[in-house]
């Protein structure tokens, strides 16, 4: 192979464990591996990103990767790091969250080109063959409930409880791998530290059934400076999907990474080389106020993720709220950026017949939205030259109508540099 993939992973701190001897098959021909997802959402999360950027190494080392969606294994539910029993989906909800999973798949990997071109597979397609006993004799009497108990994600359940259902949750992952190695020739799957348990189960299967040789490889599972969990915000975890996560929220989560956190993003999450993060930690180092390293993240992952256009109107709309930017800047936004960028922002409803006769700048600042507290605060307000309407500096006497409104919607109040309102039309 003309890459070496492990090599190329250990600088960028990706490597947690590695099983012996997949250093040396993955460097003496092209070699099948798997990541597997499973759909308990319509959307992946930053945090899925980990394991597809493990993929996209390996498909840009020459090797072939495979993408698993959990058909399967998602009625089933993974203890993993879970403290309590997972609620089971019901079908439907399970076949629109396996389309939008593998949609999403398709931005990352290369599914066209070459002989390692990437491939998508569903474990249902084979489990559903599979009656309970012929699983229990054929794949359950190969592994010891010893071997099974002794797993960390199933250690930390027995106390509190788990279920038989999600006990055998690594028979399945593990089949899984069988299957995989015996019809593809895959010989290696990739997943997150808690996935080293499940990941053996499958190369132990291999061993005794196929008397074959399979490889685990995990990576840490990231974890903010802080010690709060990676991916997740106030506002909740951070998703793909642009309309559970805006470009524009999506961005500002990479842009508000600490330097801590940052040093470590920049290698895991983007494809820049161990001699471009240097340059731009170099840079950042001498201006850490700039925050070019975390701009660096930001811009590559959210191109990767929801392409040029979006990263353009993430960054106009970040200029919106921490830069220089006029009425005009606001109007181009989109109703759900606008939103967005002014998410926790105090809003006030004014009805649209008053605006058509016209509002004047004082009443709306006080009486028509409570912004200010009184008539008289606005005028003071005012002829300190410190309120804006829709970023533009105004003073009294201006009457307020229709074409103030950005979007037809919306009005933006401002006092200063840091006191934000918006007034919504209806």
């Amino acid at each position: 192979m003309k890459k070496n993939v492990i090599e190329e992973l250990r600088w960028r701190g990706m490597v947690q464990d590695i099983m012996p001897g997949l250093e040396e098959q993955l460097l003496k021909e092209m070699t099948s591996g798997y990541v597997g997802f499973d759909p308990t959402s319509d959307s992946l999360h930053v945090g899925n990103l980990l394991p597809i950027m493990l993929l996209k190494h390996f498909q840009l080392a020459g090797h072939k990767p495979y993408a698993l969606v959990g058909g399967a294994t998602g009625m089933v539910g993974d203890p993993s790091g879970k403290s309590a029993e997972r609620n089971l989906l019901d079908e439907k909800t399970l076949n629109h969250n396996i389309a939008a999973v593998q949609n999403q798949l398709r931005q990352f990997l290369d599914f066209e080109e070459g002989e390692n071109k990437a491939e998508l597979v569903n474990n249902f397609d084979w489990m559903r063959h599979f009656s309970f006993l012929e699983f229990i004799r054929d794949v359950g009497k190969h592994i010891t409930v010893n071997y099974m108990s002794a797993k960390d994600s199933v250690k930390k359940r027995v106390e509190t409880g788990i279920s038989f259902t999600e006990f055998s949750y690594q028979l399945i992952q593990g089949y899984d791998f069988l299957h995989l190695y015996k019809n593809n020739n895959v010989k290696v799957q990739f997943g997150g530290s808690d996935q080293w348990g499940n990941i053996t189960t499958g190369t132990e299967l291999v061993r005794k059934i196929a008397s074959g040789e399979a490889y685990a490889f995990t990576c840490p599972l990231l974890t903010k400076a802080d010690g709060g969990k990676f991916g997740k915000t106030e506002s909740g975890t951070v998703w793909l999907d642009p309309e559970k996560t805006s470009p524009y929220a999506f961005y500002q989560f990479w842009l508000n990474a600490s330097d801590a956190d940052a040093t470590k993003l920049i290698r895991f999450y983007t494809l820049k080389t161990k001699e471009e993060i240097e340059a731009i930690e170099k840079e950042h180092n001498e201006a850490p106020h700039l925050r070019i390293l975390q701009k660096a993240i930001a811009e590559e992952v959210t191109i990767r993720v929801h392409g040029k256009e979006a990263l353009d109107m993430a960054i106009a709309a970040s200029n919106i709220l921490f830069g220089k930017s006029t009425s005009e800047d606001l109007k181009k936004l989109s109703n759900d950026t606008f939103l967005s960028i002014f998410d926790g922002v105090p809003m006030a409803t004014v009805k649209r017949s008053e605006l058509i006769e016209g509002i004047s700048i004082v009443d709306l600042l006080a009486s028509k939205t409570g912004f200010l507290p009184s008539n008289g605060e606005a005028k003071r307000e005012l002829k300190a030259n410190a309120i804006s309407l829709n970023k533009d500096k105004v003073a009294d006497g201006l009457l307020v109508g229709p074409s103030d409104l950005i979007n037809d919607k919306f009005i933006l109040l401002g006092k200063g540099k840091k006191n934000n309102y918006i007034v919504i039309v209806e």
